[in-house]
């Protein structure tokens, strides 16, 4: 018999650097579930990543065990990278804060691929760039 979900959690960690405490520690804590199994099996797997912030979404059971799934980096912030953003536009649609290609915008979508509702590349380098739009981001040719 298959193990019932409990919960379907979503969450952002610094890859490489979780700790037991706050943001980890109170998500997992409310659960029920052992903060450090997950600590060191996310530490081990996000060292390549260290640095960066990572998307984790979780399943947690009813018998207190749980899988995870490392999303990888929020596209926003691959965005800001890319073209060297401290923070997206307040007004977006009025007040633009940078301007992205559509070679710049291919490159994250390759990365997110398997995680985006995209069939092809052109449909995945649509999301992104509305993505960049809607953070002010200009999106070029």
């Amino acid at each position: 018999m298959a193990k019932k979900v409990k919960s379907n959690l979503k969450f952002r960690v610094p890859a490489g650097r979780a700790t037991a405490g706050p943001p980890v520690g109170s998500i997992l804590g409310q659960h029920g579930l052992n903060l450090m199994d997950f600590v060191n099996a996310f530490n081990t797997q996000t060292k390549d990543l260290m640095g960066k912030d990572v998307l984790v979404h979780l399943q947690a059971y009813d018998d207190r065990t749980y899988t995870f799934k490392v999303i990888g980096q929020p596209v926003d912030d691959m965005i800001r990278e890319a073209i060297g953003l401290k923070k997206g536009s307040g007004k977006p649609h009025a007040e633009k804060v940078g301007k992205i290609s559509r070679a710049q915008l291919e490159e994250i979508a390759k990365v997110k691929m398997d995680v985006l509702n995209a069939n092809d590349m052109d449909a995945a380098v649509k999301v992104i760039a509305g993505t960049a739009r809607s953070m002010g981001v200009e999106v070029t040719e």
